[in-house]
């Protein structure tokens, strides 16, 4: 309930901090964990935090990896919105930096929070590749629980989901081994689009994926394609304060996903046409590109039922990132 103190990592990502916001917008007190000063200064510095400063305090953990990294953070907390893992980036070691980072760094959280009886829940930022099957056949949600997988890894897309995999699987372990005080609450979300209000240039607001969704405003080409699912960042981070109303039953997921029968990633040339026909006649968006865009047929329309909501369509979260875009590029954006 508002008021309460939250725990949340990964306050300085792109999820991470417009789910920080929602959480002070909703009342929250918030402590967020993150990884050095710097990070501090900039989510103070940012002006959507303005309004919510005398509610939010920070708490430094250099490396979310290490056993008991959370002890002192978890202090007295009541939820905890587990946000901080790592992406889909290009590594010369898979295992060491994406995949043993994401599962240590959820395990230290929950095991830190195993210590703090004051905690009721805790929420998990996880991923619609956590549930997928490898070939699905039909439409899939977020109750689906997939086998371990195992490498080596094509590529770091494929690290990443095995990432996601694991996790899931071991927090679901952790909960049936440890009955914890507390439930566990696993937010998963389809390809997150939308403006990330800590973007200060036009590279940093095309970073994740956001840069494959707009790519084909820039001319990227993309023949093998892209998993056709996608989701507005407002909404993830709705769905991850709201899980922790009370009414909402422990020990379950929610999945994040605007469309189950798939969006066009084509369509945003039309639809950045039909919106901002002066930004594309002075080439701010060159237009150009192409991707195709491949059936991943995953219904979260379950969150939507339980929450009384509708997800943002592909028309929206379009226009909310390419406006961002714009006023970056024109330097008019309230950073």
């Amino acid at each position: 309930m508002a008021g309460e103190l939250v725990l949340l990592t990964g306050g300085s990502g792109h999820v991470g901090y417009r789910t920080l916001i929602e959480a002070l917008s909703k009342g929250y007190k918030v402590r967020a964990a993150v990884r050095s000063e710097s990070k501090i200064a900039e989510i103070k510095a940012a002006k959507p935090t303005q309004p919510y400063l005398e509610q939010l305090t920070f708490t430094i953990v250099p490396n979310i990896e290490n056993d008991g990294a959370f002890d002192e953070a978890v202090q007295g907390v009541d939820y905890i919105v587990h946000v901080a893992s790592p992406l889909a980036r290009p590594s010369d070691n898979d295992e060491a930096n994406i995949i043993q980072p994401a599962i240590r760094g959820t395990l230290s959280i929950l095991y830190s929070a195993l210590k703090q009886p004051s905690v009721k829940r805790v929420v998990i930022t996880s991923s619609i590749v956590a549930v997928n099957p490898d070939s699905p056949t039909g439409p899939f949600t977020a109750d689906n629980v997939e086998p371990d997988p195992h490498g080596p890894y094509p590529h770091v897309f494929a690290a990443y989901a095995a990432s996601k995999k694991l996790a899931y699987n071991r927090t679901r372990e952790f909960i049936a081994k440890e009955k914890p005080q507390f439930t566990v609450v696993n937010i998963m979300p389809s390809f997150v689009l939308g403006p990330n209000e800590l973007a200060t240039t036009t590279d940093a607001v095309l970073s994740g994926s956001n840069g494959a969704a707009l790519g084909v405003l820039f001319g990227v080409k993309n023949p093998n394609g892209m998993p056709a699912v996608t989701v507005h960042v407002d909404d993830v981070a709705f769905l991850h304060i709201a899980a922790l109303e009370p009414k909402v039953q422990g020990n379950r997921n929610f999945g994040a996903n605007s469309d189950v029968n798939g969006i066009k990633w084509d369509e945003a040339i039309d639809i950045v046409k039909k919106h901002f026909p002066t930004e594309v006649g002075k080439g701010v968006f060159p237009l150009g590109g192409s991707q195709v865009s491949l059936p991943f047929p995953f219904d979260a329309s379950e969150s939507e039922k339980f929450f009384g909501f509708k997800f943002k369509d592909f028309e929206t979260q379009i226009v909310d990132i390419a406006g961002y875009y714009a006023k970056v590029a024109a330097g008019k954006a309230e950073l």
